[in-house]
């Protein structure tokens, strides 16, 4: 399974076209103009979209992303809306553990990143280890590239930003 995060710097339009069918695009932009505006220029790709942090917009789509932060908030909103997809960022295996309701986990950084410098990588054999102690999906996030996907054994998929998008 793929994953695309947007952000602020770059366009995902070009990128969104070129992933495959039933790829999930998490929608993420500072402003809620700016969120709105990347779904409404996303929606009918035939992927799955989640609005990053953002309840409202995920009610228009096709679930939620949440941060590590407020991961616990995973059960509230599948009481809610049990139809959507909801993704959590986990950076610890605690996360992988203590939230139930979550679909799939995106585990970061497992290599070094540019959009998180000070971080420190998780490594793929420690982030593969992390995997195997949930039932539920784990994405790896994080520095992936086409060089360093080859070594992401484990997981259900990947996950990426700049190595997708220009």
């Amino acid at each position: 399974m793929l994953f695309l995060l947007t952000d602020d710097a770059r366009e995902p339009l070009a990128a969104a076209r070129a992933l495959p069918h039933g790829s999930v695009i998490i929608i993420r932009a500072r402003s809620d103009a700016r969120r709105a505006a990347l779904a409404a220029q996303l929606k009918g790709l035939g992927h799955i979209l989640l609005a990053a942090n953002d309840h409202v917009l995920a009610r228009q789509l096709d679930g939620i992303h949440l941060p590590e932060a407020r991961a616990k908030e995973a059960a509230h909103w599948r009481a809610r809306h049990p139809g959507w997809v909801i993704s959590v960022a986990a950076h610890s295996p605690r996360i992988l553990h203590g939230v139930p309701h979550a679909d799939v986990f995106l585990l970061s950084p497992v290599f070094a990143t540019a959009s998180h410098p000070g971080a420190i990588p998780l490594t793929p054999a420690r982030a593969r280890l992390m995997a195997r102690e949930t039932d539920r999906p784990v994405i790896a996030l994080g520095g992936v590239n086409a060089d360093n996907a080859k070594l992401l054994t484990g997981f259900c998929g990947i996950a990426a930003i700049s190595a997708l998008q220009t």
